[in-house]
């Protein structure tokens, strides 16, 4: 083979049409998620980017929407009990799941009801 996949650039997340202040407000403001610039086409399109670490996330609109209920992102972070209290604070709930071994995660979902994962290796 010639070529080699090299990393996972970006994961999108679909949404209605219109959330992008929803977006903001719980990737932002509860995850910490910086917002990056779209290109000038692609804005007209709706949805918004953030990057975290050196991956991005872009929340894309899909009309019908339907959350992704299985298919979901799995976050890696330092301090899991640190991002519950914020996540309490903010009052989004989650589930405390110990069936990995070796990890701490839960699940959550953002404001358009996608699945995330969010965990911590031990």
């Amino acid at each position: 083979m010639s070529f080699a996949i090299k990393r996972l650039d970006h994961v999108q997340l679909a949404a209605p049409r219109d959330t992008e202040d929803e977006a903001r407000q719980f990737f932002s403001d509860v995850l910490g998620f910086i917002e990056i610039e779209k290109p000038d086409e692609l804005k007209k399109r709706g949805g918004v980017w953030f990057e975290f670490g050196d991956s991005q996330l872009h929340i894309g609109v899909e009309e019908p929407f339907s959350p992704a209920k299985k298919a979901h992102p799995a976050f890696e972070v330092t301090d899991l009990e640190a991002l519950m209290t914020q996540l309490d604070q903010h009052h989004v709930s989650y589930q405390h799941d110990d069936k990995l071994p070796g990890a701490k995660r839960i699940y959550t979902t953002d404001p358009f009801g996608n699945r995330l994962e969010i965990l911590e290796w031990l």
